[in-house]
């Protein structure tokens, strides 16, 4: 009885140990700067809908975050690690692709995606 119950404690460590290891070395993978972007547009019957969220998957805080939607900029001075913004285009911007720029080097074009329609849902 004893000797399982040591089994299970050193099992119980071990699978403790890997995935604290796991954790770590993923916080050390990840870059100092990088934003996470995803524009989505979904097109109803009478109106499209359409959004932009940045998340900042880096480590430090991201500056001076211009979203270029073609006619107009919106202009962010900082996003912090995990913070995510979630924007909405202004009325008459190009819904094809949208331009990301900040501090460090970043510079990300991303096209919008759309949603799969599902039957009964809003705009199917």
């Amino acid at each position: 009885m004893k000797r399982l119950n040591l089994i299970f404690i050193c099992i119980a460590g071990v699978v403790s140990l890997s995935f604290l290891s796991y954790l770590i070395i993923q916080y050390y993978q990840r870059p100092d700067y990088s934003l996470g972007v995803d524009a989505m547009r979904e097109d109803q019957t009478l109106f499209t809908n359409s959004r932009i969220m940045l998340t900042n998957i880096g480590k430090l805080p991201v500056t001076h975050v211009v979203v270029d939607y073609g006619i107009k900029n919106d202009t962010i001075q900082s996003i912090n690690p995990g913070e995510k913004i979630s924007l909405s285009p202004p009325e008459g911007s190009n819904l094809n692709l949208v331009r990301i720029m900040a501090d460090k080097g970043i510079n990300i074009t991303t096209a919008y995606r759309t949603p799969i329609k599902m039957p009964g849902m809003m705009g199917s």
